[in-house]
């Protein structure tokens, strides 16, 4: 049982909540007993290190019977080296060591997508990670991170997108231009959710969101400059019934995506 917490071997793991760190290595932390079971369920091949206390392997047995198949070893720490290696207060138990996955784009192309999501320079991590849930959740083909976006497997990203990190293809480092050749080139008609943009209804009643489509949303505070509005097929804007001021963008995301995805499967 590893009882030091500050060990080497503990301040390497802890150092992945740094993006130079990730960068260097090419792997990332991985917190909590929810996604550790996504990860050894979907893509046991990227767990490199295991770490768990005693009683959260007893609490947790399917964690323990997926390790033993994935041929993952666990090793036991005590409570206070796990704090020590994760990026939360309270990681529940569990810390694995994983290796960076993305996906290319040409490959996102390649399979034929029916519904991706395109993300501008999204920069903050918790909406990153709940787009990533949602567009798991609403059935799409991949997601697509385009400019200067926050790193994909930043903690905070991974824990919101609560295990659908290895359920669906990201693809990250994107160039836009380039993203949205290829997603017309693939017969994928491209819509940007933006508040300059006509009702989401008009879009649904007319059939559009039937089709294959590539969702593109944009900044948090900037939104789409009108240069990239100009790129794509319609805008569009998630109208606002009540008195609210405005629509998180992971909201808005999660509206978008699922009405593509009953438009599909209507």
């Amino acid at each position: 049982m590893l009882e030091n917490p500050r060990s080497p071997r503990v301040r390497a793991v802890a150092k992945l909540a740094k993006k130079a760190a990730r960068a260097e290595s090419g792997l990332f932390l991985l917190e909590g007993p929810q996604a550790v079971a996504e990860a050894l369920e979907f893509r046991p091949e990227l767990v490199v290190e295991l770490y768990a206390t005693p009683t959260a392997l007893e609490r947790y047995t399917g964690i323990a019977e997926d390790a033993v198949r994935a041929a993952v070893e666990v090793e036991f720490v005590t409570e206070e080296v796990l704090a020590a290696m994760a990026d939360t207060v309270t990681p529940q138990g569990f810390v694995a060591v994983c290796r960076q996955f993305p996906t290319a784009v040409k490959d996102v192309f390649a399979a034929g997508p029916r519904l991706i999501a395109i993300l501008e320079e999204v920069r903050d991590p918790g909406n990153l990670g709940t787009i990533v849930r949602a567009a798991d959740a609403a059935g799409a083909d991949a997601v697509i991170l385009t400019g200067r976006a926050v790193d994909l497997y930043n903690p905070k990203v991974v824990r919101s997108s609560t295990g659908s990190i290895f359920h669906l293809p990201v693809a990250v480092g994107a160039d836009l231009d380039d993203v949205l050749q290829r997603a017309r080139a693939a017969g994928l008609t491209v819509l940007a959710a933006d508040v300059k943009g006509e009702d989401l209804l008009t879009a649904r009643n007319e059939g559009v969101l039937a089709k294959p489509t590539a969702w593109l949303f944009g900044n948090e505070a900037r939104g789409l400059p009108d240069e990239q509005l100009a790129l794509v097929d319609r805008v569009v804007i998630v109208p606002i019934y009540g008195k609210a001021e405005s629509m998180n963008l992971a909201t808005a995301a999660s509206v978008c995506l699922y009405e593509s995805a009953f438009a599909q499967r209507s």
